[in-house]
């Protein structure tokens, strides 16, 4: 691989110390000798490898090898995250219950049962070889920090002494094992299919409205009178949230729905003709759940061959999103349907028998045994199908239930991608890294030799029979999958003329792509996001950093200027409130008092609505809350679904709303509207998942709280979200319907070329341990959207540096 000379020189700055010192006579003398007081000897080090911390505790390693690099990466995240990694690690191999006991049994059972079945040994040894050598590097630098804590030479984290348990070691096997990424699109699928049987799918559309516009069809031969909930089965349990009831006050009604339905995330790039230096500009931030500790650790990896920095997630190796020394990298959620539900026949008398192609076939069957703390252990059998773990059965009505899913194929690795794309140097071999990415993502680029990208990845199933996976399809064989589609079957762009490219997880297919024959997916997130997102770039023909950091903070909502719009005439006692609405900018802002007032009128209004339009019969089949953007368009045209006099039951509808919300907002923030914001409703505040132990409260004290404000909601490009339940269990439990409950904790935006100029954010901080300096550290900056310099060249970290550490090898014994 050929490097620019620029390149070259720094890197031999940079790995300089490496390189020579530390890989030279004085360094193997320490290792041999054993290290001076402080510093740390590993087994499954190479080499040595210098760590330097900045400020905010994020690591910038230098290796003298890719692999030590990657060494360094899970001994690192075991170091500041052993808690979360540990915990997601047990939950992965089905390994809860012997912490937690019984009632983790069949979250347990749910992971045993999408575990990958085939031959892990040929799935990880078809990895390309620097992949394969980066995995077992993670795992034994995981292990190492491990085998350091038994040794004494660093403390356990707190939550391991109160539940009386230790962390489990690594098997890199077990990167290729782990599969499990439902999305939730099942769920639907039984929701229409119930629909149906009442002659109700038309009510579909309130929900979840299909883009590009689709006829929804029942699949021939299936009895939709005979789907329930049941169904789901254990594939349900996997989706659902861990039933740590006792442990913790137990989520509001839906909340991981909820928490699916608002996840996603903004990126654009921007290309060198529309800068204003001439170099590319990336931005990205991922929305997901806010939690203590956050989901995005940051690191910086140095090694002959790498220099990325960027997110990394807990358990995955490598950067998520970033940048390397010739490229950004940055994603979204695409939307792909990747799992499917296939009714089986059983036979009546065996009932471990479907019929699949004109004959019975037996299911395949695995016995595992779940260890339970304080009881013997369960004995579990898990089946399979043809297509895929059976999650439900039901002998007496001959029936069981399989799932098919793009992310159980052979070679979807996807635990492993990051380290090829961490590795990639252009275009082409960033893409191809793409081809072992199973999730559905938009992956954006830009380089330094200024090009920018998009390119669509994932797991794309080939199904068959006319099948477009909105509702279950009968098992017997005509709507099984043939595979998975390539990496080309889905869109990308290189270089666009208009000179950038966004996502905001909006409909993205381009006019032209052939949706009905590859069936992508037909459900995609409102595009008010990528509508402002796309409005203020096409405005900026000199963009700069400092405005793409500007519009990732960006509050203006266009839906809540159009709904505003609509407030019909209000009575006198409101009409001081009405009037603070109508001359309000529409920018949802942590100190703006129209901005409360909408957020909860908007709230009434999708309440009082969804009374209005679905049926109660009905109410049980549906999430409570209407889509925005089918409800704006109700509002803005009316029809016979309101009534013989839509205009009117409209009015009064949005009337009745406006006065329920004035009440409220009165009841919360007091009479006087002088003292009303929307930051004092829309607060953050993180807690530890398992808080309601008492110890685990003690020791770990809730980060933010009611000083924490924040403006933005679901539609802003600064989206911070909320559910809004007011039913009387969660408000008699005293929750805040309008605390943020997700969004974009970790924040970047990429100078391309000049990398030094790049910036983030990482809430709330690098540490698990509030006994760490980085453990809320970013929560004021974040508050204020104050990104920090995300340095990356030698003399930048040198400047930046903290703290300083030398992982050495551990002597070997002759």
């Amino acid at each position: 691989m050929r490097h620019h000379p620029a390149v070259l020189s720094r890197r031999r700055v940079l790995l300089g110390g490496v390189a020579g010192a530390l890989a030279g006579r004085h360094a193997r003398a320490l290792a041999q000798k054993g290290a001076a007081p402080g510093m740390t000897m590993l087994d499954g080090l190479e080499a040595p490898v210098e760590v330097f911390e900045d400020h905010w505790g994020v690591p910038h390693v230098r290796a003298a090898s890719v692999p030590d690099a990657f060494f360094a990466n899970g001994y690192l995240i075991a170091r500041d995250r052993l808690w979360q990694l540990d915990f997601e690690y047990r939950r992965a191999l089905g390994r809860l219950a012997e912490v937690f006991g019984p009632d983790f049994v069949p979250s347990d059972t749910a992971n045993r049962l999408f575990l990958f079945r085939g031959d892990v040994h040929a799935e990880f040894a078809a990895l390309p070889p620097v992949v394969q050598a980066c995995a077992k590097a993670y795992v034994a630098g995981i292990n190492a920090f491990l085998e350091q804590i038994a040794s004494g030479g660093a403390e356990l984290p707190e939550e391991f002494r109160i539940f009386s348990c230790q962390p489990l070691a690594w098997q890199v096997l077990d990167l290729v094992r782990i599969r499990a990424e439902a999305t939730g699109n099942t769920k639907a699928e039984i929701r229409r299919a119930r629909l149906a049987a009442q002659d109700a799918l038309a009510y579909d559309a309130l929900i979840m409205p299909l883009r590009p516009a689709h006829t929804l069809r029942v699949p021939e031969g299936l009895d939709v009178q005979a789907v329930t909930e049941q169904d789901l089965g254990l594939f349900g349990v996997l989706q659902n949230d861990l039933p740590l009831s006792g442990l913790h006050v137990p989520p509001p009604p839906g909340e991981g729905d909820h928490r699916r339905a608002n996840e996603g995330s903004n990126a654009w790039v921007i290309a060198p003709a529309r800068t204003a230096t001439g170099r590319p500009i990336l931005a990205n931030d991922p929305h997901l759940e806010f939690g203590a500790p956050g989901p995005r650790y940051v690191l910086h990896l140095t090694a002959p061959g790498l220099d990325v920095i960027g997110g990394a997630s807990t358990g995955m190796p490598g950067v998520m999103q970033g940048h390397n020394a010739h490229f950004a990298f940055g994603r979204t959620n695409f939307h792909i349907d990747q799992e499917d539900l296939f009714i089986l026949r059983t036979h009546p008398s065996r009932p471990d028998h479907y019929f699949h192609k004109g004959r019975w076939v037996e299911m395949a069957q695995e016995e595992v045994s779940i260890a339970v703390r304080g009881e013997p252990a369960r004995k579990v059998t898990l089946r399979y199908a043809a297509q895929g773990p059976v999650v439900s059965a039901d002998a007496a009505r001959n029936r069981a239930v399989a799932v098919a899913a793009t992310w159980l194929y052979p070679g979807a690795n996807g635990m492993l991608a990051n380290i090829g794309i961490n590795l990639a140097h252009d275009w082409s071999s960033f893409r191809e890294a793409l081809k072992l990415h199973t999730s559905p993502t938009n992956f954006t680029y830009a380089d330094t030799a200024g090009n920018i990208g998009w390119q669509a990845a994932g797991g794309l199933p080939q199904r068959s029979g006319g099948h477009d996976g909105l509702m279950p399809a009968p098992g017997e064989g005509q709507y099984d999958w043939k595979g998975l589609q390539p990496l080309e079957a889905l869109p990308s762009s290189f270089n666009p003329a208009c000179g950038w490219f966004g996502t905001s997880n909006e409909l993205n297919l381009p006019p032209d792509y052939p949706y009905e024959q590859r069936c992508v997916s037909y459900e995609w997130k409102d595009p008010y996001r990528y509508q402002r997102v796309a409005e203020v770039l096409q405005a900026s023909p000199h963009a700069t950093v400092a405005g793409s950091v500007a519009l990732q903070h960006d509050t203006l909502s266009h839906l809540a200027l159009s709904v505003v719009q609509l407030l019909p005439e209000v009575p006198a006692r409101v009409q001081p409130e009405a009037a603070l609405l109508r001359q309000w900018n529409g920018r949802v802002e942590a100190s703006s008092a129209a901005a409360a007032l909408y957020e909860i009128w908007w709230t009434r209004l999708n309440s009082l609505f969804y009374q209005a339009l679905v049926p109660e019969p009905l109410r049980p089949l549906l999430p409570a809350s209407l889509n925005a953007s089918v409800l704006l368009a109700l509002l803005q045209k009316p029809d016979g679904r309101l009534g013989d006099k839509p205009e009117a039951q409209r009015d009064a509808l949005m009337l009745r709303a406006f006065q329920q919300a004035v009440e409220e907002i009165r009841d919360r923030l007091g009479p006087v509207a002088a003292g009303w914001q929307w930051g004092r409703l829309h607060t953050v505040q993180l807690r530890h998942p398992l808080c309601a132990v008492k110890a685990i409260a003690e020791a770990f004290l809730p980060i933010g709280g009611e000083a924490a404000g924040s403006g933005g909601d679901s539609y802003t490009v600064m989206a911070r979200w909320y559910n809004p339940d007011l039913s009387p269990t969660a408000l008699a439990q005293g929750r805040n319907p309008y605390a943020v409950t997700g969004g974009a904790s970790y924040l970047m935006v990429c100078d391309v070329g000049a990398w030094d100029h790049s910036v983030f954010l990482n809430f709330p901080g690098q540490s698990a341990s509030p006994k760490s300096g980085h453990y809320q550290d970013f929560l004021k900056p974040w508050l204020k959207g104050e990104m920090q310099p995300l340095v990356f060249s030698a003399r930048a970290v040198q400047a930046a540096s903290r703290h300083h550490t030398m992982l050495y090898p551990k002597r070997k014994t002759p």
